[in-house]
């Protein structure tokens, strides 16, 4: 049977897509959805970039792009470093492209620039980086960076979540758009939790894989996951993130 799979922020953390991709028993039948954020973090975010493109002539993916992404994406056309990029992870970006040449890198390049902002299924689920603030959904907002630094719809979420159970009529029309909306982005462990959480409708996949937590694929129709191990026990010598405080604006 086919499985439509939904895969949180990865961040260079190519032992742990392996991982996560095996213990799910992924095959070429599966549809593979990823939340974008592949860069920034642990070592290998070349060797990730490589391997999806390698992945989508095998089977339906479908790859939405974060602003992680965003970011490599500027340093892979201009050579644009931000400092505010580099000391959250771009620096091991930079530094997994030291062996690649220019040919390879044209063609990360062109891997990132067709990444997609949004994604809505058949069953009007909605497959998004971050959010989107406008009433009317994604497709109307007038940056298209919301959908990649949003964080007000995950807040409204949770913020939502609790008093939804007393009282269905308070819905958010934003968040009534759509029958389901799938992110990552905002990580689960500044609410203590480590798994894929669901507030409102929406689900968060982000479970903490640039830091100390794991990565997640869940089968959206199931909403079984699987988990690799965290990052930290993966990647023993390195600090992915974690060199930084953690900051929910990042």
């Amino acid at each position: 049977m086919k499985r439509t799979l939904a895969i949180g922020d990865i961040h260079g953390g190519f032992k742990a897509l392996k991982q996560v991709l095996e213990r799910a028993e992924v095959t070429e039948n599966d549809k593979l959805i990823f939340l974008g954020d592949y860069v920034d973090g642990w070592s290998e975010s070349a060797q990730i970039i490589h391997f999806l493109m390698e992945l989508s002539q095998k089977q339906e993916c479908v790859f939405i792009k974060g602003n992680h992404d965003a970011w490599a994406e500027e340093w892979l056309s201009f050579g644009s470093e931000p400092a505010v990029w580099l000391n959250n992870g771009g620096q091991s970006t930079v530094d997994s492209y030291v062996d690649y040449s220019l040919d390879k890198i044209e063609s990360h390049l062109e891997f990132f620039q067709n990444m997609k902002n949004y994604y809505v299924d058949e069953d009007n689920r909605l497959f998004i980086h971050a959010g989107y603030t406008s009433i009317d959904g994604p497709e109307a907002e007038m940056y298209t960076a919301d959908s990649r630094w949003d964080r007000t719809l995950w807040e409204a979420a949770i913020t939502m979540d609790k008093k939804l159970k007393e009282n269905p009529d308070l819905f958010p029309k934003k968040l009534l758009l759509f029958k389901e909306i799938f992110i990552g982005h905002t990580h689960t462990l500044h609410l203590g939790i480590t798994e894929p959480v669901k507030k409102s409708n929406v689900w968060n996949l982000d479970t903490g894989a640039a830091f100390t937590g794991a990565l997640s694929i869940m089968d959206v129709d199931t909403k079984e996951f699987w988990q690799s191990e965290p990052l930290t026990i993966l990647y023993p010598e390195e600090r992915g993130r974690n060199r930084q405080k953690v900051k929910l604006k990042i």
